[in-house]
């Protein structure tokens, strides 16, 4: 790495205009410049931007990808989630360990490598995985561990690591991943057969109140999860008082257990990038926002020529498709490592340059957005579906799906099924059949959207997948009969105690008691009683806190309080002493026992 040198940062600062909305990409080149973020640089940086140095410290400290103190050239980053942990997450981890000679968090003495654990990093389907800089690394086992560390150490590059291409895209020169898609099924929507700029110059042919009432009759619902009708959404965003409004696509997969938009960005970027921009005609505005967690980096390079490409064939920019006064273009903002940025309004705070704090609403972004202006944020999958309602028909996509929910829904399946995948599946199916196509019959529970969503057992498995019933994001996780369901809510819960901004009270305490309640549990230290305690805490999490995060973060543990309750109460033990059972005395006093040098004499 370069030693520190204020005039690269003044140069970086530069490039981006010296505006403060643009911290985020300053503190992230200043970072690849030096290794981490200098003291010296955040004063720079400070001065350069015209803003207080804290709030420069504050946007460092606050995402994982950012660091103020020097790490490795090489940042081996494990992913550590739960299905990671189930396909030998441990073994691997140990591997490392002892070529590296270090344990997660550290640097090896000569300061080149440094080991850590992450969140899901969207490779479920093919874990173990690791992102080892920028470069994706999966299906691992300890010999591939073995061999990445001896190379690294002979070659210091981490993408001389990918020995084999994966398919589609990844394979592109400008990807070069060893990834692969995983596409088990496909449907008529994201992955059917259409014609390149169709939705978008149909749209053209229309005025945008047309646009926007043709995507209401499709019914068509946002795909993030909670499947607000896009329709409406573009409606209030386009009747706002402001003559200035933005398209944000979160392309922020942070959810564990879903990696379906990776295949999107992959695959179909033309396909998203051309619904943004009709979704830019519809409510009148100027620029859009592609949002891209910082575990996708490996895919901007190509996302970038994709969008170079569509300047080229007036797709974007000036008088777009010779449209008279639409001039639209869209940027690539990155994340730097935060679950929490996920949540609309926190994704706008770390776009504007700032700690993802999620803000207070109402005003919704749809009145004020990024930078304070109307704001639609949609999913990435959302957008796609608006290229082809606009190519196809609203009434083509109006027929597929359930009453409710209509249309297709690709959802991201793995864990202990014999076909972990994406795939596209009209609304409307049961679970059951869906679990049938991913061959996970013996499944004893699924977790249907995620940790913030719901574990369910054999006796909902008729369930029917849409937002009326069985909503999901996207994430199916399968648990057979083998898995110690208690473990996996502990583990949902360390990371929601983990991805906490911290700003609320219920959240930020909240979701620690329970954890800890859960190992106490599992321990068999528990009586009867904490289950009403687990439920009350739980609902109150879930109700007090102030954004998204805290009020599904509790999710974990009510779902399974309600489906999976004789888990709970397997591990409870009578209290017939009416002492605190969590209360080890002889631990207690051991300290004691020592300064005295000798056993109590009462216990």
């Amino acid at each position: 790495m370069t030693a520190y040198n204020e005039t690269i940062v003044k140069d970086i600062c530069r490039r981006f205009g010296n505006e403060r909305s643009r911290m985020m990409d300053v503190v992230k080149e200043v970072q690849t410049s030096f290794g981490h973020v200098p003291n010296e640089a955040m004063d720079a940086i400070a001065r350069a931007l015209s803003c207080p140095r804290v709030e420069v410290q504050s946007l460092v400290s606050f995402y994982a990808f950012l660091t103020e103190r020097p790490k490795g050239n090489i940042i081996i980053r494990l992913c550590d989630d739960v299905i990671d942990r189930m396909q030998g997450f441990d073994r691997i981890a140990d591997a490392f360990k002892e070529e590296l000679g270090i344990g997660i968090g550290e640097t090896t003495t000569d300061g080149k490598i440094t080991l850590e654990a992450t969140p899901c990093i969207g490779m479920c389907d093919q874990a173990p995985a690791a992102l080892i800089n920028d470069v994706i690394v999966t299906n691992l086992t300890k010999d591939a561990a073995r061999e990445i560390v001896a190379g690294l150490r002979e070659h210091g590059d981490p993408q001389r690591l990918v020995k084999r291409l994966g398919d589609g895209n990844n394979a592109h020169e400008l990807v070069r991943a060893m990834v692969v898609n995983n596409v088990r099924r496909k449907g008529d929507v994201i992955f059917g057969e259409g014609k390149p700029s169709d939705g978008l110059k149909n749209a053209l042919a229309m005025s945008p109140v047309e646009v926007i009432r043709a995507v209401k009759t499709s019914r068509l619902r946002g795909r993030g999860g909670a499947g607000f009708p896009t329709g409406i959404k573009w409606e209030f965003t386009r009747a706002a008082k402001d003559e200035t409004r933005y398209v944000i696509c979160n392309a922020d997969e942070g959810e564990p257990g879903t990696f379906k938009d990776r295949v999107i960005l992959t695959e179909k970027a033309d396909l998203l990038f051309e619904g943004m921009t009709i979704a830019g005609y519809a409510i009148g505005a100027q620029a859009g926002i592609l949002y891209l967690r910082a575990e996708y980096v490996y895919l901007r390079p190509y996302l970038e020529h994709a969008l170079a490409e569509r300047r080229k064939s007036g797709l974007l920019g000036n008088k777009i498709l010779g449209h008279a006064g639409f001039n639209y273009d869209i940027r690539i903002q990155m994340g730097a490592g935060a679950y929490i940025c996920g949540e609309e309004t926190s994704l706008i705070s770390s776009a504007e340059g700032f700690r993802g704090d999620p803000k207070t609403r109402p005003p919704f972004p749809a009145q004020k957005g990024y930078m304070g202006h109307p704001s639609a944020v949609n999913n990435v999958e959302t957008l796609c579906c608006v290229t082809r309602i606009l190519e196809r028909g609203a009434g083509w996509y109006a027929q597929m799906g359930s009453n409710g929910t209509s249309g297709t829904k690709l959802l991201s399946v793995s864990g202990d099924c014999k076909i972990p995948g994406v795939y596209e599946i009209p609304f409307g199916i049961t679970l059951k059949e869906f679990l049938a196509m991913a061959g996970a019959e013996d499944a004893a529970a699924v977790q249907v959207g995620g940790p913030s969503g719901q574990m369910v057992g054999p006796a909902e498995f008729n369930r029917i997948i849409c937002y009326d019933d069985l909503a999901t994001g996207g994430a199916i996780m399968v648990f057979g009969p083998q898995r110690d369901l208690l473990w996996v809510v502990s583990r949902f819960m360390e990371f929601f105690v983990e991805e906490s901004c911290g700003y609320c009270t219920p959240c930020r305490v909240g979701n620690v008691l329970l954890r800890r309640k859960i190992e106490e549990v599992r321990a068999g230290k528990c009586d009867p009683a904490a289950i009403a305690y687990l439920e009350d805490l739980g609902q109150t999490v879930k109700i007090a806190s102030r954004c998204g995060l805290g009020q599904t973060s509790a999710n974990p543990v009510l779902t399974t309080l309600k489906n999976f309750r004789p888990l709970y109460t397997a591990r409870m033990k009578e209290n017939e002493a009416g002492m605190q059972m969590t209360f080890d005395i002889s631990a207690a006093v051991r300290d004691a026992e020592i300064i005295a040098g000798r056993k109590s004499a009462n216990f």
